[in-house]
């Protein structure tokens, strides 16, 4: 069986995550929403907006590199999409970004601590950073 890698983020290959899922989303616009009839009219402005919410177990050192990530406005995300079984890519952010520290950690040793990381992936866009 070969080997999927599942995200890269600007050419950089990244750990296996523990978990990883792709989400389509639609974004609908306020004026959507139940008539007085009780039907429900959606104003779609857009159709399938991808999110990836992510954990990793990473050490110190993919601790750091995802953390300078999470400090930029964008980064260009390579994805492999669970629907088409293709590799995507996208222009995307960080969203949620936290680092928890795992059980068993000796800060002495830090170099060979072991951090939990986990993060929201989502589509970058002038749309997302205004939202009506």
């Amino acid at each position: 069986m070969a080997f999927i890698q599942y995200l890269t983020f600007d050419g950089m290959a990244l750990p296996l995550p523990d978990s990883y899922e792709v989400q389509m989303d639609d974004v609908e616009a306020d004026s959507g929403g139940e008539t007085e009839a009780g039907t429900v009219q959606r104003d779609v402005v857009r159709i399938g907006v991808v999110s990836i919410p992510v954990t990793f177990s990473v050490s110190a050192k993919w601790l750091k590199i995802l953390t300078e990530f999470k400090q930029q406005e964008k980064i260009t995300v390579g994805y492999f999409d669970t629907e088409t079984l293709a590799v995507k890519t996208a222009e995307m952010y960080i969203e949620g970004y936290k680092a928890s520290l795992l059980k068993g950690y000796i800060p002495e040793r830090a170099v060979d601590g072991v951090f939990y990381s986990a993060g929201v992936l989502k589509r970058y866009s002038f749309w997302d950073k205004t939202m009506i």
